[in-house]
């Protein structure tokens, strides 16, 4: 699916994510609309897979971890 991080939060927030397919562009924006909003819980994920295109973008695959774990030790 492509699209709304409004819709990929209300589908993470209900554990109906089983995979997110990031591409990952090398450029630099000074705004935009973020992939996931400031408010909601928090969900750590997984790295599966990661790998290079031909032209420099990566594509990053994650799997839903449930709770993050924070250290905050420190």
């Amino acid at each position: 699916m492509h699209g709304s991080g409004a819709l990929i939060r209300c589908l993470l927030d209900n554990q109906l994510v089983d995979e997110i397919n990031l591409i990952v562009s090398p450029v630099t924006l000074g705004q935009g609309t973020r992939l996931f909003p400031d408010a909601g819980p928090d969900t750590a994920l997984d790295l599966v897979e990661s790998r290079p295109t031909p032209k420099g973008m990566t594509i990053q695959v994650y799997r839903p971890a449930g709770r993050p774990q924070y250290n905050m030790a420190g």
